[in-house]
């Protein structure tokens, strides 16, 4: 190639959000940079800051593909209630391989301290409440996701294992409509 001509490269920035979740799931977003961007994914560094002017534009659409990989699909089975079918999904998502949801819980809370990444993060909250919306009120919804999040970060900073029917118990404490 002659020099100064540019490769068309039509998948660079998808490999540079990928080498990015990469590098936030070995090192954490400490140890995320442009430089470390392109040398998980053996591209220049002036690709990362021609699709990603600051490190929080990276930060914004490794966070928006996590969570899109990680969207809960509500699915309750037969004989299954919500709280039963929500007990079941994070057990599922807090299983043996937990990188997936600890990458997304980091990026998730990084969001308290990188203002370009809330509304992101709020999109997702908004997101699993609206799939929970055919079977509840949105109120209780938004109200089953807290506790699902809330469960979930006890789980993944304690390291202690995932117990489905307290969870089950809560969930349905959530439900349980007064009067």
């Amino acid at each position: 190639m002659a020099p100064g001509v540019r490769r068309y490269d039509p998948e660079r920035r998808q490999r540079i959000i990928d080498a990015a979740i990469r590098v936030v799931a070995a090192k954490g977003i400490a140890g995320l940079s442009h430089r470390s961007a392109a040398a998980e994914a053996d591209v220049p560094l002036g690709s990362t800051t021609y699709h990603f002017k600051t490190l929080d534009d990276l930060l914004v659409a490794a966070l928006r593909q996590a969570c899109g990989a990680f969207a809960p699909a509500v699915a309750v089975r037969d004989g299954e209630d919500l709280a039963g079918a929500l007990a079941r999904l994070l057990g599922e998502t807090l299983s043996a391989d937990r990188g997936p949801a600890e990458l997304e819980y980091e990026l998730y809370l990084a969001a308290l301290r990188r203002p370009a990444l809330r509304p992101v993060a709020a999109d997702w909250c908004e997101s699993v409440a609206a799939a929970l919306e055919p079977w509840t009120d949105p109120v209780t919804a938004r109200a089953l996701v807290a506790v699902m999040d809330g469960i979930s970060l006890q789980v993944l900073l304690t390291d202690t294992g995932y117990d489905e029917p307290y969870a089950r118990e809560i969930l349905s404490r959530v439900l349980r409509r007064p009067g």
